[in-house]
């Protein structure tokens, strides 16, 4: 069952107006937040992201963050998800159906959808990782905000995807951004680095839980640009994102990322993720 612009539909049923602007323009946000047994995990922080990218793109939200956990609850409990259950909650937020101009209507009603799908945690792919593709990063120049323009992210993944790779990983002339839908990061000398959480790279929840999860257990972390060359260089390379978790990348370009195995840092930090879930929804 879904909710769409406060209505409990079943799944078919639901009509998108021909001119909402989500639908004409992706002028909206949205967030995909992680459930493990039934229980969203960072639920606070997606919320503080959604209502961030909200103020960036002028858009004022009538809900509260309490009215949107209440349906976050609810939409569990329609779709029968247990505390036996992993699976994802997508929220999206339009501005609303008006007729079609470039400008922001000054009268008009925002629409909420939301939906929630049984998702397995990848573990399979954490403990034998991805491969990746540099790709040209073609994305707009506000990638910290989570909008509903995501055509850039496609077709990045698919150029991959054409090369034979899993997922991409992004250069703005020569200097490594993120990957398709997920943040980057490279190990050198038992030390992470990071592209720092600018307007060229979406702020990512995970990414952040990783930055906390190193500090605090005596890993260095870098948040400074590092091109091409440095990434060809690493020790290890992973991803991290709501759904991929923490994805160690063993191949750029078909060239072995270290030893071509996930490396013994990444292997601590999915360790560390893991108690950091347990801690968080599971006890």
């Amino acid at each position: 069952m879904l909710y769409v612009d406060g209505k409990w539909v079943e799944e078919g049923q639901a009509a998108v107006h021909p001119e909402d602007r989500g639908y004409n323009f992706g002028d909206g946000i949205y967030e995909v937040v992680r459930i493990y047994k039934g229980r969203m995990y960072q639920w606070d922080a997606h919320l503080t992201r959604l209502f961030r990218s909200a103020r960036e793109i002028k858009l004022e939200l009538p809900w509260s963050p309490e009215s949107l956990a209440d349906l976050a609850q609810e939409l569990m409990a329609k779709n029968n998800i247990t505390d036996q259950d992993d699976a994802t909650l997508y929220l999206q937020i339009s501005r609303g159906a008006a007729p079609r101009v470039h400008d922001i209507p000054s009268a008009i009603t925002p629409v909420i959808m939301a939906f929630v799908r049984p998702k397995a945690r990848p573990v399979d792919d954490l403990k034998k990782g991805w491969t990746a593709s540099l790709v040209e990063d073609i994305r707009w120049l506000r990638c910290d905000i989570k909008t509903l323009n995501l055509l850039g992210a496609v077709l990045v993944k698919q150029y991959a995807k054409d090369k034979g790779a899993q997922d991409s990983i992004l250069h703005r002339d020569g200097i490594i951004t993120e990957c398709s839908s997920s943040n980057l990061f490279a190990v050198k000398d038992g030390a992470l680095y990071t592209h720092p959480a600018d307007h060229l790279i979406l702020h990512g929840i995970t990414r952040q839980v990783v930055i906390d999860l190193a500090q605090a257990n005596g890993i260095a972390v870098h948040e400074k640009p590092f091109d091409i060359a440095f990434l060809k260089q690493a020790d290890e390379l992973f991803l991290t994102s709501t759904t991929a978790e923490i994805m160690p990348l063993i191949s750029v370009d078909g060239e072995a990322v270290g030893n071509g195995q996930p490396g013994s840092v990444t292997s601590r930090l999915q360790a560390l993720f893991e108690q950091h879930i347990h801690d968080s929804v599971l006890v």
